[in-house]
């Protein structure tokens, strides 16, 4: 049995107007007898225990159901979705025989308005153009060539701010330190073969002076060129010791051409650039070092029972007082004036007087090439001994960070660079464990 039709005044597939007693939709053909009553409401109960609210009884749904069979036992008109016209999303009327992808909607704009762009990296109008540093505090001053912002007067990080280097059988690391603005230390590590085959493994660290002019060029250039001229005597079979005098003498040179160019007019009375050099060539039975102002080296054997030993003598005010007689070290090292240098590479220096020292080990060990950046946190051998790790030969680069920690650890008032060497210098193209 068929339902009456409700009263309706538009037909409910494509809103025709409607007449009274109509069965049919007289635009659409819609079948008005098949529109239901609204079903029996069953509330959702909520998260909370609470029922909602019922839906207005002035807004009923009406959903449809399925007609039942007449007396002559023929099913209801069926209609296939693309016989009924509808609306899409936009509201707009569906044409009567639309295929399932639609190429009428509203034209889409050429652009689309973009999101406001994020005020912290937004370009202000100050922002110096391509090529120039940006500081990396307020992103729009330009950064001048002393590394600080002219804007915000931030200090910019420097690629020599912290660096670390990593050889088969040697490591170094250096950092700027907690109170110094800059890095003035430099090193350069490296390896070579020596005529008979053997390896030879070179380290080389600066520490620039920082009452004179431009120290941290100064470091650069002198490791640079000591490091260069060992690489050129060894393979040519000179004597370790030898090679490592003519290294100094040729960083000396390399320190003293800085002082050619002509000073700044603000500054007429500038001291000329300097820097301390210490350095060390390990072979397979041979130690080296040299050095010149108060960086030192020092051994440390992988049998701690064993002990460590100083292998440098500063070129300083105390050592100096030790030296005459005059004060024990404690005195020395304790007064203001200890850690004057009596000896550097520059074209200011008094005398070059390059120092060298020879030693063969009789067990396996490391040595330590450091600036007091390092040493006036660690002065004595054994106190040096402590800090670094007992795995040293094996882990150099691992040694050299943990070294560096303890200055920085211990105020770091200065800039630290070391270099860890095993002994004996391990087989040429051998990597370390």
């Amino acid at each position: 049995m068929s339902q009456m039709p409700p009263a309706l005044s538009k037909c409910p597939s494509c809103e025709e107007p409607l007449e009274s007693g109509d069965r049919f939709c007289g635009a659409c053909g819609y079948d008005l007898s098949a529109v239901p009553a609204p079903p029996d409401d069953n509330p959702t109960m909520t998260m909370n225990g609470t029922a909602p609210h019922p839906p207005s009884a002035a807004a009923p749904v009406d959903w449809p159901v399925a007609p039942e069979v007449d007396s002559s036992h023929r099913p209801a008109p069926v209609h296939v979705p693309s016989e009924i016209q509808g609306t899409d999303s936009a509201g707009h009327e569906l044409p009567a025989h639309a295929s399932g992808v639609r190429f009428d909607g509203p034209p889409e704009p050429d652009e689309y308005a973009l999101q406001a762009p994020d005020p912290r990296t937004a370009e202000f109008a100050g922002t110096p153009s391509a090529g120039t540093k940006v500081c990396v505090a307020c992103r729009a001053g330009q950064v001048d060539q002393d590394g600080y912002c002219e804007n915000c007067g931030h200090a910019q990080p420097r690629e020599r701010d912290h660096m670390e280097q990593e050889l088969s059988a040697v490591s170094a690391v250096s950092d700027r330190g907690l109170r110094h603005h800059r890095n003035e230390d430099a090193f350069a590590i490296s390896s070579t073969a020596l005529p008979d085959g053997t390896s030879a493994v070179v380290a080389i660290v600066c520490d620039g002076v920082s009452s004179a002019t431009r120290p941290d060029e100064a470091s650069l250039a002198a490791s640079r060129a000591a490091n260069e001229s060992l690489l050129e005597a060894l393979p040519r079979g000179t004597h370790p010791q030898q090679a490592m005098h003519d290294a100094i003498v040729a960083a000396s040179r390399a320190v003293n051409s800085l002082a050619g160019a002509a000073p700044s007019e603000h500054a007429p009375h500038q001291n000329a650039p300097a820097c301390t050099l210490v350095g060390a060539v390990v072979t397979p039975t041979l130690l080296i070092v040299g050095w010149v102002g108060d960086s030192r080296a020092y051994w440390i054997p992988v049998d701690r029972a064993s002990p460590a030993a100083r292998l440098t003598e500063d070129d300083s005010w105390a050592a100096q007082m030790v030296a005459a007689g005059l004060m024990n070290e404690a005195e020395a090292y304790a007064d203001e004036r200890a850690h004057a240098i009596t000896g550097w590479l520059g074209a200011d220096a008094y005398e070059l007087e390059p120092h060298t020292a020879s030693f063969k080990p009789d067990r396996p060990g490391v040595v330590v090439v450091c600036t007091d950046g390092l040493w006036n946190y660690a002065e004595a051998a054994e106190e040096m001994a402590q800090v670094i790790p007992h795995d040293a030969a094996l882990r150099p680069l691992h040694s050299a960070q943990v070294l560096v920690g303890h200055a920085l650890d211990g105020g770091g008032h200065d800039n630290v660079t070391v270099a860890v060497l095993p002994f004996p210098a391990p087989p040429m193209g051998a990597g370390s464990a």
